[in-house]
């Protein structure tokens, strides 16, 4: 008898217990993290940053290279690569999904003859020699999707974005330089150009959207 209230006790025990944490950790804990996630502009929803429209460009976490028609002017700054090895495509733009990681080291032939094909086709591109190309431009980031270039690899675009939208070089640095941002805490990382946020005071737009998404 002894036994059986024992075990009574313990199965009630375990039985409390297996509440109390499906009420914390399947409905008090999801429901902090939602609402932390709703907290600030835009929080949870991925960024999402919007055209003079209201139409959705882009992420400001995600960098997605304009794509424009072939042999269509040329007018906006461009991001660094996506392009992965295993794609076989030295560039792979406007697909974020290609930002595949590569176990392609430095002495990979295939990664050098990717940079070499990456440096000719920008340099040829922007009217320069190929030693004037940054390290930036011919390789990926870290997450393959980051939407920053080095001021370096937008002072090079700035010739020929300055004369495809009629305007002076020395307003499009003016644009370069409002759209840099510091080193964070003033010591960490280098200055970097947020691309899309450039690319939209160049007015750049999202295509085939008409209005705001529903809720936006």
């Amino acid at each position: 008898m002894r036994f059986l209230i024992g075990l009574l006790r313990q199965t009630w025990a375990g039985l409390l217990v297996l509440l109390a944490l499906t009420a914390v950790l399947g409905v008090l804990y999801p429901a902090a993290v939602w609402g932390v996630s709703r907290i600030g502009a835009g929080a949870a929803e991925g960024s999402a940053v919007r055209d003079s429209t209201g139409c959705v460009v882009g992420s400001r976490w995600v960098g997605v290279d304009p794509q424009l028609p072939a042999g269509e002017p040329d007018p906006f700054f461009h991001n660094r690569v996506t392009g992965s090895v295993a794609e076989q495509d030295p560039f792979a733009p406007g697909d974020p999904a290609t930002a595949l990681p590569t176990n392609q080291g430095p002495s990979s032939e295939i990664l050098a003859t990717f940079i070499a094909d990456r440096r000719a086709a920008i340099a040829t591109r922007e009217g320069v020699d190929p030693s004037k190309v940054p390290a930036d431009a011919v390789t990926g980031s870290g997450s393959g999707i980051d939407p920053h270039i080095s001021p370096a690899y937008a002072a090079l675009q700035v010739p020929r974005v300055a004369a495809e939208n009629g305007l002076s070089e020395t307003r499009v640095r003016q644009l370069v330089d409002e759209n840099t941002e510091g080193r964070q805490l003033g010591f960490l990382g280098e200055e970097r150009v947020n691309v899309l946020e450039l690319n939209l005071a160049l007015g750049l737009t999202a295509p085939e959207c008409t209005a705001p998404t529903a809720g936006g």
